[in-house]
């Protein structure tokens, strides 16, 4: 699963992938990189650290995010000239798109539109993803056209079925409504999924602000928010600098520095569980002496499915799956007293994962 990161010029976008890959790719001012910039994130996840108290293992695995920093925006990207190349080529791939839109005063780096305005810049980012997908369905109901008209009989109508449902698609969004609003069904969904349509994409907007408006943060958060009340949409406000300096330091410094300035839980960490939601992920776990383990699964996963994300031997495999939740393990304070009390459960393969749910698989190959 992948996260793109994208932004409108000098929004500090790569700022925020060193932030939470702890990564050093160069920041500029302007942007000119045709490459993108990989990294991965680990999930914060308390469990792994209250499991470990129990199980002392080797090593301690959360789940991790991949994040994409997106080569930088084509001349034009917010002017309403659309995407193209390599930027929509990176983007169209990506899972999850983040907008880092910037909040934070510099008179060094002026804003490209003179003036600061995180409300104008989610609808010009949103309207630059829409003129794309526009474009593509215009592309497309060209060629369909064409393959109607040669084709005969019954052998029409799937291109008059897709014609219709891409003029449908394409009506909203010069209504400035996102593909993810307009209430497609499941079949339709899949029908869509070879376009890669941006705007069909979960969206995760990062409020880049400066140190002087942290204590803004939460009334600027819900600013976006009232404007886009919607499950696939979600808003972060961050530093994007100070969270840098401290990706930079120890954890144990971090954790001092925070303190010290009385920062709370990390903004970077809400980011990045925020991004796994929209991902709609959710995390299994696994314990013993070697290592307490986080293994991310789409939410709805049978027990057979997950168990193949440990090993695809275990998956075909599969006898049974000892199981138990974090919270009634934590309770008995480790596996053999909740076996004595009756509470870790077999369940088969047809069982759905639970978030939360600690796994033992038992396998025969």
């Amino acid at each position: 699963m992948e996260i793109g990161i994208i932004g409108l010029p000098k929004s500090g976008k790569t700022t925020i992938f060193n932030a939470v890959t702890k990564g050093s790719a160069q920041v500029s001012a302007g942007g000119t990189a045709s490459a993108a910039n990989l990294g991965v994130a680990k999930v914060p996840d308390q469990r792994l650290q209250d499991l470990a108290k129990i199980f002392k293992p080797q090593k301690i695995v959360p789940a991790e995010i991949k994040y994409v920093d997106v080569a930088a925006a084509p001349q034009g990207f917010g002017k309403g000239e659309g995407i193209s190349g390599v930027f929509l080529n990176q983007l169209s791939k990506v899972d999850v798109i983040l907008e880092v839109v910037r909040v934070f005063p510099d008179d060094s780096v002026p804003h490209i539109e003179t003036t600061l305005d995180p409300k104008r810049d989610v609808a010009t980012i949103g309207l630059e993803l829409a003129f794309s997908d526009i474009a593509i369905i215009e592309r497309r109901l060209q060629k369909l056209e064409g393959q109607a008209k040669a084709a005969k009989g019954s052998e029409k109508d799937p291109y008059i079925k897709e014609q219709a449902l891409l003029n449908r698609i394409k009506a909203g969004l010069e209504k400035e409504v996102p593909i993810y609003r307009q209430g497609l069904n499941p079949d339709e969904l899949k029908e869509l999924v070879q376009y890669q349509f941006l705007t069909a994409k979960p969206t995760l907007v990062v409020l880049n602000i400066g140190e002087s408006q942290l204590d803004q943060a939460a009334k600027l958060e819900a600013e976006i928010r009232a404007l886009y009340p919607y499950p696939q949409f979600a808003i972060v406000a961050l530093c994007g600098k100070l969270e840098m300096d401290l990706a930079q330091m120890t954890d144990e410094d971090a954790v001092v520095f925070r303190k010290d300035m009385k920062l709370g839980e990390a903004a970077l960490d809400r980011m990045v569980k925020l991004s796994y939601q929209l991902l709609g992920l959710i995390s299994f776990l696994t314990v013993g002496p070697d290592e307490v383990r986080a293994w991310p699964i789409p939410k709805g996963t049978s027990a057979v499915k997950a168990a193949g994300k440990i090993h695809s031997d275990i998956e075909r495999g599969f006898i049974r799956a000892e199981t138990i939740s974090y919270e009634e393990l934590i309770k008995c304070g480790g596996l053999a007293e909740a076996k004595r009390q009756g509470i870790l459960r077999l369940e088969g393969k047809n069982y759905i994962v639970q978030d939360g749910d600690v796994m033992s698989v038992l396998f025969n190959v």
